[in-house]
């Protein structure tokens, strides 16, 4: 289950396995660019979204970085790999995103955090770490954050509790409209997030 495997992970973190994610996400990018000599956007899109992006977000609820450096590795493959595209390779990558309606990939990370967070609360998905809801008149589904703060921990303990998947989902969830939270079914929480997220810089 995606939400029990963070939940006993403090103390050694997910720095090597996004070293290594990031590692052969490079390595597949390469090997496209490679083989692949066109730089249409239609064709690249369709490869990165296929080949390599795919490899950045397997299972991300679980190993969703804290670490700024680890962040801007992973978006670094995108970065990279957007600038290759022949009618974008003169703009900035923060244009690059806007032209592609694309999200920097922590924040698909934190769209994949909440659509979880949905599925648990909708019953589609296991609820194995208690996650517990409760409905507000004013906010709608509300989640509480469940796990106690670890004590006398270091200062990293601390911060892997603070990206935990009960911690970041909570704060995350509690965020999003009532409107939204309220859709009962995925496709159309899905699009109606999706649209929500839109509004944030990244």
């Amino acid at each position: 289950a995606v939400v029990s495997t963070q939940s006993g992970h403090y103390g050694r973190g997910w720095s090597q396995h996004i070293c290594e994610t990031v590692t052969k996400a490079r390595s597949v990018a390469s090997w496209v660019l490679s083989v692949f000599k066109t730089r249409n956007k239609d064709v690249m899109l369709t490869l990165y979204k296929s080949l390599v992006r795919s490899i950045l977000e397997f299972n991300s609820p679980v190993w969703n970085p804290i670490k700024i450096g680890e962040i801007q590795a992973i978006d670094g493959v995108q970065k990279t790999f957007t600038s290759r595209i022949s009618a974008l390779k003169n703009d900035d990558y923060w244009k690059r995103l806007k032209e592609l309606s694309f999200m920097s990939l922590q924040r698909r990370r934190e769209r994949y955090i909440i659509l979880q967070v949905w599925k648990i609360l909708r019953g589609l998905s296991t609820n194995d770490i208690g996650m517990k809801f409760r409905e507000t008149s004013r906010r709608g589904s509300t989640m509480a954050i469940t796990s106690p703060p670890l004590k006398r921990c270091s200062q990293r303990n601390q911060s892997l509790y603070d990206g935990s998947f009960s911690e970041l989902g909570a704060r995350l969830w509690n965020v999003v409209p009532a409107e939204i939270k309220s859709l009962r079914t995925f496709q159309a929480f899905k699009e109606k997030l999706s649209q929500f997220l839109a509004t944030f810089l990244d």
